[in-house]
């Protein structure tokens, strides 16, 4: 049995079978449409909340993890083990962190002996899930929460993430830009390329057709990892189809020792729209 448990939160976008595989714990960041709250990846699939959100975009609002939740997956993790690592979305983009922090005083009163570290991943989606993995393979190595921690930060400072948005309708949420401004940005068809640098979202140029943004993106990804081994995680919100066509399309022109598919948590529906596809990779030096 690891002598670490991770626990990590829904947005790390990590498959069911990846969950199983290494135990890890995971956290749902909630949020609402039309007055009801969800949990996401509990109380209902990433692609049924997409539909909630095509059909009254409006009323669809995203709130941060709870503490009772985040204790809720440490007491499970206890059982496991008295060591836990649990990793988070970057603190700049959301309160998960500060929340996993309060959970962990919470627990220390709860839970004697249990020894509790909290990592911001400084990333989001995927390229989070992949710091929450290293540790998690850390963990499986037999490896102790200091080591473990050790593998996430070094992951932390590898991993890159790259999306392209088929829409810049909703992204005025992000506080980024003027509504007006993004309205009219959809109107004429512009699509934003979005990196991940210093924890926050940043936009890193734009394109008109999907076709041109995707070459964009995967060319992105060529200038950083040149003919290096790699390990890519595509991603799609409600894009099923244009993701397997991406994933195979990474498979064919990289040389991948690790390729996996998975949905954008519904929560970043919140500010991309349905639509957007991306990938987080790192080079397996």
């Amino acid at each position: 049995m690891p002598k670490v448990a991770i626990v990590t939160d829904s947005i790390a976008c990590l498959t069911k079978e990846l969950v199983e595989q290494y135990g890890i714990r995971i956290v749902p960041v909630s949020f609402y449409s039309e007055g009801k709250v969800y949990k996401d990846w509990v109380d209902i699939t990433p692609a049924e909340a997409y539909e909630l959100f095509l059909k009254n975009p409006e009323s669809f609002k995203t709130s941060a993890a709870s503490p009772e939740d985040c204790l809720k997956a440490y007491r499970e993790a206890s059982k496991q083990t008295k060591n836990i690592l649990c990793v988070t979305i970057s603190a700049k983009l959301s309160a998960t962190y500060d929340i996993a922090q309060v959970a962990k005083e919470r627990a220390e009163v709860e839970l004697p002996g249990t020894a509790i570290e909290v990592l911001d991943s400084q990333t989001t989606t995927a390229a989070e899930g992949f710091v929450a993995l290293a540790a998690a393979r850390a963990a499986a190595e037999g490896k102790n929460l200091a080591e473990v921690a050790k593998a996430a930060e070094e992951m932390r400072d590898r991993v890159s993430l790259i999306a392209l948005m088929d829409t810049v309708r909703y992204v005025y949420r992000t506080g980024r830009i003027p509504k007006v401004a993004a309205l009219a940005g959809s109107m004429l068809n512009i699509r934003p390329i979005l990196t991940m640098s210093s924890g926050l979202v940043r936009f890193s140029g734009a394109v008109r057709s999907k076709e041109h943004g995707i070459d964009r993106i995967l060319k992105m990804m060529r200038d950083r990892v040149g003919q290096s081994a790699v390990h890519v995680a595509v991603m799609h919100a409600y894009a099923l189809e244009e993701a397997e066509r991406l994933k195979e399309r990474v498979a064919s022109e990289f040389n991948c020792v690790e390729l996996w598919l998975t949905e954008f948590s519904p929560v970043m529906g919140y500010a991309t729209g349905t639509g957007t596809l991306g990938f987080a990779f790192y080079r397996d030096d």
